[in-house]
């Protein structure tokens, strides 16, 4: 019997030990890459793992055209520099509300809920992954500010397969430096951000070119909701 209560209590405090890591790990993580250029994301692994060597190369946010952020808020999430937790509560709330009524939910995730999902989490959708979006959301958010998620997006974010950050992008799909993209070579970057394995901004196709377009007329649209990207 001592023995299985010992065994009892070492269970207990490996729990303990697994949860309080589990809890402030990621929480470290976030404070480290406020100040340093994240190495490898989750993401990253998880497309090596399926065959995918990621093309990776870390730039400072001064490196990287202006056209490239205005496009991707504009693509992705108009509302970003209003946002202060990171999340967008009413297309949230849309979503779950698709969700309970058995409809196919439409995407919710910010800029900010990428970066989360993209650096701990995986990309298939579950109510698993967006709890876990959702609690590590709001830490970013607070403890980084608005460029700093847009930098660490931008060189973090899929491209491409295994294409990871705009340096990386730019030297794949155009031949040249982030620092030098076009509005439209930009435009046409963040078109494919939400199927970055299956949609190329190569050739110009008549879809990727029309919603480049439009989202062109949306970012020169935003005018000061794009203050926090400058």
């Amino acid at each position: 019997m001592p023995g299985r209560k010992q065994g009892g209590r070492r269970v207990r405090r490996l729990a303990r030990i697994v949860l309080l890591a589990l809890l402030l790990g990621p929480a470290a993580l976030i404070l480290a890459f406020r100040f340093v250029p994240v190495p490898i994301t989750a993401l990253m692994l998880i497309r090596l793992a399926q065959g995918y060597a990621p093309h990776h190369d870390w730039v400072p946010y001064r490196r990287i055209a202006p056209a490239l952020p205005r496009a991707v808020i504009a693509s992705e999430d108009d509302l970003f520099c209003s946002e202060p937790l990171g999340i967008d509560a009413g297309a949230l709330w849309d979503q779950a509300d698709a969700w309970l009524h058995g409809r196919r939910p439409r995407g919710a995730s910010t800029i900010t809920m990428q970066v989360a999902r993209n650096l701990f989490l995986w990309p298939a959708r579950s109510v698993l992954r967006k709890t876990l979006e959702l609690w590590l959301t709001p830490q970013i958010a607070v403890l980084w500010p608005k460029r700093r998620i847009l930098e660490v997006y931008l060189n973090s974010v899929e491209f491409g397969p295994g294409i990871f950050g705009a340096e990386a992008a730019a030297l794949h799909w155009f031949g040249h430096r982030a620092a030098t993209l076009t509005p439209d070579e930009a435009a046409r970057l963040a078109v494919i951000l939400p199927d970055p394995l299956h949609w190329s901004p190569l050739p110009p196709d008549p879809w990727v070119a029309a919603r480049a377009a439009l989202i062109l007329r949306r970012g020169l649209a935003l005018g000061a909701r794009l203050d926090c990207a400058r």
